[in-house]
């Protein structure tokens, strides 16, 4: 069966539904998206490279991970899955930290994202397995050490992932103070 996302407009209210092969292009409708941070008991925060056969952004370091609800499905239900599909990890403690985050970004390939992408934080809650489709590297990191690296070179991370750390960075420590309360 093909796979849906839900078309948007500006303010991320749902007008319809694309198969997902057709809104990654030179020209991309706005969908519906989501990002999500993941953080483990000790307080690391998780970042991920792309798998260099991604069609977009190959190789680049993001969030640990990210994706699109299919319709019907709630952000929540589609954030686990996305995790279990890319890191092969359980989740809990789901929060939406920026309901309202959205960008567009063109690839080196000239493909377009316009994606009205609300940003997650989670904690893992079991030992992860990447899926090698999608995720070639994975390190543990800090908030701060995020924030320096994104700054220092942002051309080595995901347009979204730049676009909404300053906004996302005070929920972070927010986050990993109280998995150290």
């Amino acid at each position: 069966m093909e796979e849906m996302v839900v078309l948007v407009d500006e303010h991320g209210a749902p007008t319809g539904e694309a198969p997902k092969r057709t809104v990654h292009g030179r020209s991309t409708p706005r969908h519906l998206a989501f990002s999500c941070h993941l953080i483990d008991r000790r307080g690391r925060l998780l970042v991920t490279r792309r798998a260099l056969a991604k069609r977009t952004w190959p190789g680049v370091w993001t969030n640990a991970l990210c994706g699109h609800p299919i319709p019907g499905e709630s952000m929540e239900d589609a954030v686990r899955r996305r995790a279990w599909f890319e890191l092969g990890v359980e989740i809990a403690d789901i929060t939406c930290v920026l309901p309202d985050f959205g960008y567009t970004a063109r690839d080196a390939s000239g493909i377009q994202e316009n994606e009205h992408c609300p940003v997650f934080i989670a904690e893992v809650t079991s030992p992860l397995i990447p899926h090698p489709d999608e995720v070639s590297e994975v390190e543990w990191t800090t908030v701060d050490g995020l924030t320096a690296a994104a700054s220092a070179a942002p051309w080595a991370f995901s347009p979204w992932l730049v676009g909404h750390l300053p906004a996302l960075a005070p929920h972070l420590a927010e986050a990993v103070a109280r998995r150290h309360a």
